[in-house]
């Protein structure tokens, strides 16, 4: 099936995780304060092209770095708030961000893939209905999250290997969210 076929409209929501699909992903590290969020390239754009066509906005992003005690939740909270005051300056919107601070042994319901933060955000949102949303991410915790809960899922990677290996978790395969956006708008 097409992405056009499914016909999104505003009665759709559109899920992003952070690092790696809005913000460039540091390896080995995590993005501690303001200074070190560094954009992807066409992601402004596309957050306006989006916030056009989706009902809903939500960022959902695993956060183990405050678990390993790197950094606060505080200091995260004034990235997200930069982020979204960046996006809302060019045009676009982040209607809420969920983040999950639990390390992995720690078996949290909320840290992706588990659902926990899928359900705040329709909590928060309860015309979200999961079925007309869909899930944008660059890992397959990310698109098996989105399955789990009957999502359409996107990966964005240019990596084939990476991409055979959870095809069945995948409905589309994009390089960045501009090119994603772009898909929608045209």
């Amino acid at each position: 099936m097409n992405l056009k076929d499914l016909k999104i409209d505003k009665a759709w929501s559109l899920f992003l995780d952070r690092d790696g699909v809005i913000n460039h992903r540091m390896v080995d590290d995590y993005v501690r304060d303001w200074e070190q969020f560094q954009f992807n390239p066409g992601v402004k754009e596309a957050l306006k092209e989006l916030s056009g066509i989706f009902g809903r906005i939500v960022v959902v992003s695993n956060q183990q770095g405050i678990g390993k005690g790197l950094m606060s939740e505080s200091q995260v909270e004034k990235v997200h708030h930069s982020m979204i005051r960046e996006f809302e300056t060019s045009g676009g919107r982040i209607d809420a961000v969920f983040y999950c601070p639990a390390l992995d042994r720690d078996k949290s319901i909320n840290r992706k893939p588990n659902i926990g933060m899928a359900l705040q955000a329709r909590k928060r949102f309860p015309e979200i209905r999961f079925r007309q949303s869909v899930m944008v991410g660059d890992s397959l915790s990310d698109m098996i999250f989105g399955k789990r809960l009957g999502m359409k899922t996107v990966f964005l990677s240019a990596d084939l290997p990476h991409i055979r290996r959870g095809y069945k978790t995948i409905n589309y395969v994009y390089t960045d969210l501009q090119a994603f956006a772009r898909e929608l708008k045209y």
